[in-house]
């Protein structure tokens, strides 16, 4: 945890961030204190809509790229090894002062730690609670160009960014359910985890739908989206989809919602999304969902609707139509 390692860092001298500073902290960790940050003026890098609001809420200024000059930054790693070059080549072009790298050894920060020394001058690591930081003093934005990354057509032909889900190719899962889906859909839809916008476009092939709402909480994802999905039908909402609120009742959602917090599954998350599908919902509305085969869907499934099938699918996902959602009494 960073918390563990930052106060290191500030022991360790010529590694000092500069005093009251502008400094950017990329992706923190939501439950992260960062005690040692409160002399400075501190922005939240952070693209996850969630984890946005959460900083936001405690008081932090956030952005969701870092723009302008910094005195200095502090990255911490995601588990996307791209997306943390990524991030890295960021820090490094939009800081003047030093860049420290932070992450637990689950994270791959003895591998970063190895690319950097590669390309430049590295003080520490410093470790404790299963993880290292180093610091980036004098680095300049040539030595880390070749890592730089956004948004890129794809030889496949769609748009994507490092960390962006199913960033490679296309998601089995997804393409399962677009296969799936019927000629007709109802004249408004929402696509609850859009990503970079698959299902929307494959959706956008109805003429009868007049328009889709792609509700992505990751920033770059649904930055690649609006690259995907140029239909003047759709409309881009950064949000939470477990918490969005329709402008009016949707007469379809279709989705292959997430279920990883971190590295555990977490089911929850995926029955989160079930839950709001029932609420943004018509009466006679239906969802159209795919998910991976030993996820424990369907009694949250039976419990938001009045009749579920599982339509198909193979060994490894399975495919739900679930009709007319339970209005439950507030």
């Amino acid at each position: 945890m960073i918390d563990a390692r930052l106060p290191l860092a500030f022991e360790g001298g010529g590694s000092v961030l500069p005093e009251g500073g502008r400094v950017a902290v990329f992706r923190p960790p939501v439950d992260a204190a960062l005690p040692d940050l409160a002399g400075f003026s501190t922005e939240i890098i952070e693209g996850f809509r969630p984890a946005h609001d959460a900083w936001t809420a405690r008081g932090y200024a956030c952005a969701v790229m870092p723009h302008g000059q910094y005195d200095g930054a502090i990255v911490c790693l995601p588990r996307a090894k791209a997306e943390a070059r990524a991030m890295i080549a960021d820090a490094v072009r939009m800081t003047r002062g030093p860049v420290l790298v932070d992450g637990q050894k689950t994270d791959g920060i003895d591998s970063m730690l190895r690319a950097v020394r590669n390309r430049t001058a590295v003080d520490g690591p410093f470790v404790r609670a299963h993880g290292k930081l180093f610091v980036i003093p004098d680095a300049v934005a040539d030595d880390f160009a070749d890592w730089q990354a956004g948004p890129a057509l794809t030889e496949g032909g769609f748009w994507t960014a490092p960390g962006v889900f199913s960033s490679d190719a296309v998601d089995p899962a997804s393409a399962l359910l677009a296969q799936a889906l019927p000629a007709k859909l109802g004249r408004t839809v929402a696509d609850l985890g859009a990503g970079w916008g698959y299902l929307s476009a494959h959706v956008l092939t109805r003429d009868t739908v007049e328009r889709i709402h792609l509700v992505e909480a990751g920033h770059m994802a649904l930055e690649c989206a609006r690259h995907n999905v140029t239909d003047d039908r759709a409309v881009f909402h950064w949000a939470d989809a477990t918490t969005w609120q329709a402008p009016g009742a949707c007469d379809t959602v279709v989705m292959n919602p997430p279920f990883h917090t971190g590295r555990d599954a977490d089911p929850a998350l995926g029955q989160a999304f079930v839950a709001a599908a029932a609420r943004l919902l018509a009466p006679q509305g239906l969802l159209w969902m795919v998910a991976n085969r030993h996820l424990p869907y369907e009694a949250t499934l039976q419990k938001y609707f009045v009749k579920v099938t599982e339509t198909g699918g193979d060994n490894r996902f399975k495919l739900f139509q679930a009709m007319r959602p339970v209005r439950r009494r507030k």
